[in-house]
Formats: C-alpha cells, structure tokens, sequence
C-alpha cells in the first residue's frame, strides 16, 4: 500500500488523491478533474504525488472505453511532459517506463476513436498526450496550443515577443497582443511549410491528422513548422525553432 501522506501535492500531503481518483467518472465537466488538475499539474508543476497517480490513471484509461478514456489520458500526458518535475525524482520515462508504454498504446486506441473527427481539441490534447508518454521533449507541452491558434515567442534577431496567430482572425505575426481587433498594429503573413518538405517529428504528426481526417490540424501544423517574420524588425524565422529553443528544458 503506497503511503500518501508521505506523497506531496501542489497544496500539501497527498492523503485526499485517492478519494479524488476514485470518485472522478469518465465525464470531463466532472469537478474531480478541475481538482486533480490543480494538485497534480499545478500550471505545469507535478509533485511526487504527481508520479505516483500515473498507475492509477493507466488503469483507469484500461477501464474505461476508448472514448471515455480521454480524460486521465491527458492529465497524465500533462504529468509526463512537464519539465517542472520534483527535485531528486528519478526520470519518469524510467522509473515509470511500463506505464509509459502501455498509456502510449491506450491512448492510440483512444486517437482512433470516430468522435473526434468532430472535436479537433481533444484529438490534439491526445495527440500530446501520446508523444509526451514517448518522451518527446517539448511538443508534449507544447502542441496544446494548436488549440488556441497562437504561440508567443521572441525573434531570434531583436528578442521582441512576436504572437504567432493561425486562426479565426487570420494567418500571421504581429507584436500587438490585441491583434484580434481591426486597430491592431502591423499583421505579417506567415509562410507555411510545403507538406513535402517536412521531415522528423513535424512529417510523423501532420501525416497522422491527415490519416485521422483532421484536416484542419495538419493545416496548422503547417504553419507551426513553417516560418513567421518579425514584425518589428522584419526577421524571417522558423517558428518550430523558436518555440523549441524557448521551452528546451
């Protein structure tokens, strides 16, 4: 039996997990997750609680039916990517490698659900959940912010913060924050990458939406590993660089 009150969280000792845990149910409107989110993942922090909840997500996702799995699948894809981890832990991808594999292949059951073809966000959560469980460094986190249609990242020439905008109000980069009203300051068109060009992790990813049928996914990853110019001093620069040089733990 594992000692919880030895566990910490983000609030203190870990004696109330398990309860949250077992009382949580598939549904992701369920308030349990809202309060095991912000003990176990605390704005991207993770505990030794954190580690420690991941067998039990793993077996709750086992449990549950590939669509209704979605839920502890992400949080512990959260856990895992994290690059805040407890001090003095040992490397998650080793000390919990059997739960790694075995949420990696729970959650490509979980990807190929047919319900996501209309829920694009949940299908890039999962989508970082699952490389996050293979170890891959900062796109676990990171690809979140598909669903957001922006990253905010400095020019590599003049360190100015660029927002890096691919969705409802167009495709570019500026540096003015409240770029979605018609007074924003100077908008850049972004330049996409050619799907044949792309290579490594960006080809892996785009050509699964594509064989997903999430169209509208690869067509922002396009714009993610393509390049963006400054709209201060005019520098062209890949944005997947950028991005991967900022969160680079």
């Amino acid at each position: 039996m594992k000692d919880w009150s030895q566990l910490h969280h983000a609030y203190g000792t870990a004696e109330d997990i398990p309860g949250l845990l077992d009382a949580v149910s598939p549904a992701a409107n369920d308030s349990g997750w809202t309060e095991l989110w912000s003990r176990l993942c605390h704005q991207g922090t993770v505990y030794s609680a954190s580690h420690a909840a991941l067998p039990i997500l793993r077996d709750m996702a086992h449990q549950w039916s590939p669509a209704d799995r979605q839920m502890p699948l992400v949080l512990a894809g959260a856990i895992a990517a994290s690059t805040d981890q407890p001090y003095g832990e040992q490397d998650l991808h080793v000390a919990y490698a059997s739960e790694m594999s075995d949420l990696a292949q729970l959650t490509e059951e979980a990807l190929q659900e047919p319900s996501l073809g209309d829920d694009p966000g949940t299908y890039v959560s999962l989508l970082a959940a699952l490389i996050s469980f293979e170890g891959v460094e900062v796109w676990g986190e990171q690809l979140d912010e598909l669903n957001d249609g922006e990253y905010e990242v400095p020019c590599p020439s003049c360190s100015t913060e660029n927002f890096i905008a691919f969705g409802e109000y167009g495709c570019f980069s500026t540096t003015d924050s409240m770029y979605m009203n018609e007074t924003a300051a100077k908008k850049l068109p972004l330049q996409p990458a050619d799907a044949s060009t792309l290579e490594g992790l960006a080809q892996r990813l785009h050509s699964r939406a594509l064989a997903d049928g999430q169209n509208d996914v690869a067509h922002k990853l396009t714009y993610v590993f393509g390049k963006a110019q400054c709209a201060e001093c005019d520098e062209v620069f890949s944005v997947a660089e950028v991005i991967t040089t900022r969160w680079d733990a």
